[in-house]
């Protein structure tokens, strides 16, 4: 089954759902990035302070304590969970759009690999390596960066139908 391209042979009403989740997926994915900026202001300095803390420096906005280690595993596992079934999704209907093969290898594969590194980073962070926030700016970046490109060519491809 030649499945490159098959999203504009698809029904009227499946492209309209297809449509309807990916603009409420990515709904739900950008009001975690707007989380992530209230939580550490997007960038290097902000994420450590997010999970280490911020008790000696002055002066603070936001007085916060390093997590705990119920708080690591809870975010990690549900995060990685979580993420790792949006990109599946959004992989499969990338599958059946019509791109170039290495592009959409990339577009589906990437993310699996930051979930991983972020992920990953955040736990060494945690447990006292420092320069692992700037992994984790890099990989997340390139994380919604993967998932925004996705998103909208699969929008794209279900809206404006190749006749």
């Amino acid at each position: 089954m030649k499945l490159n391209g098959l999203i504009y042979n698809l029904p009227s009403e499946l492209r309209n759902l297809i449509v309807l989740f990916v603009i409420v997926l990515s709904t739900g994915y950008f009001v975690g990035v707007m989380f992530i900026d209230h939580t550490s202001s997007l960038n290097p300095e902000g994420i450590q302070e997010n999970y280490l803390g911020n008790e000696v420096t002055e002066p603070m906005d936001v007085f916060k304590f390093k997590k705990s280690t119920y708080q690591m595993f809870n975010l990690i596992h549900t995060h990685v969970i979580s993420m790792a079934i949006i990109f599946f999704i959004i992989g499969l209907l990338l599958l059946i759009t019509d791109l170039n093969k290495y592009l959409k290898l990339f577009l589906i594969i990437e993310p699996f690999l930051s979930i991983i590194i972020t992920f990953a980073g955040i736990y060494y962070l945690w447990t006292g390596i420092l320069w692992m926030k700037y992994v984790i700016f890099i990989s997340s970046l390139l994380m919604t960066l993967v998932y925004f490109a996705s998103a909208s060519i699969v929008l794209y491809q279900c809206v404006f139908v190749k006749k």
